[in-house]
């Protein structure tokens, strides 16, 4: 066995079926249950509520209100972890809700595809 650069502290199994590909998913950083929110989303609190292998759905809150955000799963090979949308995802791969009905149907919808 030999230590991948890519991938510091994972040793890569010695078998033909082992790629690069899934050495970087196994070594993937997830997404924290909990963010504190900096730059433009500074005073928001996120909170996971529920993850698949697909998707993610967080509740967010500021002061007295709080909204949901369901995304599909985005892995940033480059620095290996899972990326939190940005507000240029929203609309493509990630979504607002008002109430947490609508974001659970999406987060299901999102899962059966």
């Amino acid at each position: 066995m030999r230590e991948s650069k890519l991938a510091p502290n994972i040793r890569r199994e010695n078998n033909k079926h082992s790629t690069l590909k899934n050495e970087l998913e196994f070594a993937v950083k997830p997404l924290p249950t909990e963010i504190h929110g900096r730059g433009e989303v500074k005073g928001y609190l996120f909170n996971q509520i529920s993850k698949t292998d697909k998707a993610f759905i967080y509740e967010v809150s500021s002061g007295g209100s709080k909204h949901y955000e369901v995304f599909l799963k985005r892995i940033n090979h480059r620095y290996a972890c899972i990326s939190y949308p940005t507000s240029q995802g929203f609309g493509i791969w990630a979504w607002t809700f008002m109430d947490l009905e609508s974001a659970v149907k999406k987060f299901n919808r999102l899962n059966t595809d």
